[in-house]
C-alpha cells in the first residue's frame, strides 16, 4: 500500500518523534548485522523473532532438525546482550528443573531458593513436545504470568523475557503434543523451510572458512534498548478502522464476520480467540516500527498472518484427513474481509 493511499490511517499528530524513529532504526540495524554474521537466509525467521521481541511475545518454531532453530535463538540473545538459557526437554524433565527449587541447608537449618533456568532474558525450550504435560504447563504458566512461584514465594522473571520453543514435527515416539489451548500462549508459530541451494552453498563456505564460529563483531543492543523499542512499538498508532478490520478477520475464522465464508465449519472446528486479534495488532505495530512508520497499515496486519493464526485455528477431522492446510484457510479468511 502506498503512503498516499494509507494517509487516512495516520494520526494527525505522530505519537513517535523523529529522533525515536531514527534511534529504533539504528538499533534494528545492529540486530540485523549480528544475524547476518550467524544466520544464512531464513529471512522469515528473523522477521518473526524480531517482531515477537518488539511485541513482547513468545515464539514456537517448528521444523525438521538442522534448520538453525537453536542457532537463531542463541544469535538473538547475542544481538540483545541478554542472558540466555537453553533447556533440553526430555520426558523425565520435571517442573522444578525449569522453575527452580528450595534446597535445605543442614548447617543453618534453613531453606535457600535456587532459581531455575527459566530465569533468563531469552529461554530456548528445545523440543518442547518431548517434555510431559505437567512440565509444559509449568513453563507456559511462567510465560503467561511472567513470574514463578517457589515454596510459596513469588519470583518475577527478568525484563525483557522471551521464550523460543522448538518442536520437531516428524517424530512422534516419546512426544507429548502441545494442546491447542496451550499453543495459544505463543504469539507466533513459525514453520521453517529448507534453504535454497545458493544459501546452502553459502553455509558450507562459512563453515569451511570458520566465519560461522568467529566472535560477533557487530555491537549488540542493550536490554534497555530492547525495552525502549518495546515501549515504542506499543505507542504505534492503530486506527479504529484497522482494529475493526482485525476483529472482522478474527470473527470470520469463527464462521461470522461481515462476509462469512460458506462451509467454513466443514474445515474449522474452533476459530481464533481474542488473543489472535491482540497478536495481529501487536505484530502489526512491531512491523510498522521496523518499516520506520508510526502507524499501522493493512499490509502490516497481513504480513505475518500465517505465523500468527496457524496455531490458533483448530481444524476438523475432515480437514485433517484431507490435508487442508491452515494457511489456505487463513488466506481464504483474509481474501473475504475487505481492507480499510
Amino acid at each position: 500500500m502506498s503512503s498516499t493511499a494509507a494517509s487516512h490511517l495516520a494520526p494527525r499528530t505522530s505519537p513517535i518523534s523523529y529522533d525515536e524513529t531514527a534511534r529504533a532504526t539504528e538499533l534494528l540495524g545492529r540486530i540485523t548485522r549480528v544475524f547476518d554474521q550467524r544466520i544464512v537466509g531464513q529471512q522469515a525467521l528473523r522477521t518473526a523473532l524480531v517482531s515477537s521481541l518488539l511485541a513482547g511475545g513468545h515464539v514456537l518454531l517448528e521444523s525438521v532438525p538442522g534448520l538453525a532453530k537453536t542457532t537463531a535463538a542463541h544469535t538473538l540473545a547475542q544481538a540483545v546482550g541478554g542472558s540466555f538459557h537453553r533447556i533440553q526437554c526430555t520426558p523425565d524433565l520435571m517442573p522444578n528443573d525449569i522453575v527452580g527449587t528450595q534446597i535445605y541447608n543442614y548447617a543453618t537449618g534453613e531453606f535457600s531458593t535456587q532459581l531455575g533456568p527459566v530465569h533468563a532474558n531469552l529461554v530456548l525450550l528445545d523440543e518442547i513436545n518431548r517434555s510431559s504435560a505437567k512440565t509444559q504447563s509449568a513453563m507456559l504458566e511462567a510465560m503467561q504470568e511472567k513470574q514463578t512461584s517457589i515454596g510459596g514465594e513469588i519470583f518475577p522473571l527478568p525484563k525483557p523475557f522471551m521464550v523460543l520453543a522448538t518442536q520437531n514435527p516428524i517424530e512422534e515416539e516419546g512426544t507429548y503434543v502441545l494442546p491447542e489451548a496451550q499453543m495459544d500462549r505463543f504469539l507466533m508459530k513459525e514453520v521453517l523451510t529448507y534453504p535454497g541451494p545458493d544459501e546452502e552453498v553459502d553455509i558450507l563456505v562459512r563453515i569451511n572458512d570458520g566465519s560461522m564460529a568467529a566472535p560477533i563483531t557487530a555491537e549488540p543492543v542493550s536490554l534497555a534498548d530492547v525495552e525502549f523499542m518495546q515501549t515504542l512499538a506499543a505507542k504505534v498508532y492503530v486506527d479504529t478502522s484497522i482494529k475493526q478490520y482485525i476483529v472482522a478477520l478474527i470473527n470470520t475464522t469463527r464462521g461470522g464476520g461481515p462476509r462469512p465464508l460458506p462451509n467454513l465449519n466443514q474445515h474449522v472446528r474452533v476459530g481464533a480467540s481474542p488473543r489472535g486479534g491482540i497478536a495481529l495488532m501487536r505484530i502489526a505495530q512491531a512491523l510498522a516500527i521496523q518499516a520506520g512508520r508510526a502507524y499501522v497499515v493493512p499490509d502490516d496486519v497481513k504480513a505475518l498472518r500465517h505465523s500468527i493464526l496457524r496455531h490458533r485455528i483448530v481444524r476438523t477431522y475432515d480437514a485433517l484427513a484431507n490435508n487442508v492446510a491452515p494457511e489456505s484457510l487463513i488466506d481464504a479468511v483474509f481474501a473475504a474481509v475487505p481492507s480499510p
